[in-house]
């Protein structure tokens, strides 16, 4: 199993906690940008800078994520396609995105950019809580655990 992360709108303090979750489980995070990214210096922890374009983080998860890898990242539509490979995704709020509610997720955003191209204000996420960090922190916590040992098992 490894962590692929959408890193260009990743908070800081994910990637922290990502940094420090690589080492306590000895799982390998690797962060995907088009910009050069600071990473701590572990066998753990890499980054991956792509080449400045629409979607090239985007497709590089999606060439690099297999079955049972955990994504992270608060895009719907690459969540469905890296779910579609059988991957887990985690938004950076802590909502665990998978086939029993990907649908549903990617029908919506879509009807609110149907709403935006309109020109209908609709406003933006919330801003970004410690009580989301705590949310992730704990959901990463367990699908760690879980991961883990399902892929030891198996």
């Amino acid at each position: 199993m490894e962590i692929w992360v959408d890193a260009d709108a990743c908070p800081g303090v994910i990637k922290d906690i990502l940094f420090r979750a690589a080492e306590r489980a000895q799982v390998r995070v690797t962060l995907i940008a088009n910009q050069m990214l600071r990473v701590p210096p572990s066998p753990w922890v890499r980054a991956l800078q792509v080449p400045a374009g629409f979607d090239v983080a985007d497709r590089r998860i999606v060439e690099s994520a297999v079955a049972g890898d955990l994504v992270i990242t608060a895009d719907v539509p690459l969540a469905a396609l890296v779910v579609a490979k059988g991957a887990h995704v985690l938004d950076p709020r802590g909502e665990l995105l998978d086939a029993s509610n990907i649908e549903e997720r990617l029908t919506m955003r879509n009807f609110m950019e149907g709403l935006r191209s309109s020109g209908i204000q609709t406003g933006g996420p919330a801003e970004f809580s410690a009580a989301d960090r705590r949310a992730f922190a704990n959901r990463l916590d367990g699908l760690l655990t879980r991961l883990k040992r399902r892929s030891a098992c198996g």
